[in-house]
């Protein structure tokens, strides 16, 4: 059975972005809402990628919106834009709380710029604790679906592809796992994953905790947008 449950971020322990929350978006940026997301989504990879900050990759939106944003406006667009990313599933966090105490290894790799990066380090850190390696693209230099990515991830663990049950939404990512070796399950809902992870026994026993641990490295590499989600 595998060591390690290696996790998704968003879809699977945080929630998508929800309707009010992607209204409050373009309401702050004051476009129409087709235009909006189709420009969110298409400039988004290198800003995942922290080839360009918070406020360029938003002025990088306005130019294409055919506006420019204020200072002012441009913070408020990195508030909400952080805020329609921070809900998190209190079934999935009290998950990995009993799966930690259960002796099993867990650890993150998500797809995730830096603002929220930081955001998530300094507001959930009741539940990132638990995860022995945390695997952010705005550091370690990789996302999802490239191989790289899991490779990191491997050699942070000390373990095997065979090792790892990899837990994500997307089937792309489900995917390159696969390729690499690793026991996947495509996620829909905790349930099922608990049952997974209840078939699931480590077989060694845990090794020393490192919590919030990530890497310094900010060369990055591309990564393919999210889809917008459908209300």
């Amino acid at each position: 059975m595998p060591d390690v449950i290696l996790f998704d971020l968003f879809g699977v322990i945080a929630h998508q972005q929800s309707p009010a929350d992607r209204r409050a978006l373009v309401a702050t940026a004051d476009a129409s809402t087709t235009a909006f997301w189709d420009v969110y989504w298409r400039l988004r990879p290198p800003y995942d990628r922290a080839e360009v900050t918070g406020a360029e990759y938003w002025r990088q939106v306005a130019t294409e919106l055919g506006t420019t944003f204020t200072d002012d406006r441009i913070a408020a667009l990195i508030a909400a834009d952080i805020a329609s990313w921070n809900a998190v599933d209190p079934d999935m966090t009290a998950l990995l709380a009993q799966a930690a105490t259960a002796g099993t290894r867990l650890a993150l790799l998500s797809n995730i710029p830096e603002d929220l990066a930081a955001h998530y380090e300094q507001h959930h850190g009741h539940w990132l604790r638990h995860l022995d390696v945390i695997g952010f693209s705005c550091r370690i230099g990789h996302a999802k679906p490239e191989p790289e990515a899991f490779r990191w991830c491997c050699q942070e663990l000390g373990v095997a592809p065979d090792r790892i049950l990899f837990v994500d939404d997307r089937a792309e990512n489900i995917t390159a796992a696969q390729r690499l070796g690793m026991r996947t399950h495509q996620f829909a809902d905790p349930a099922a994953l608990q049952q997974e992870i209840n078939q699931t026994r480590p077989t060694a026993g845990r090794a020393r905790h490192h919590p919030g641990r990530v890497t310094a490295d900010s060369s990055y590499r591309p990564v393919k947008p999210r889809p917008v989600p459908h209300p």
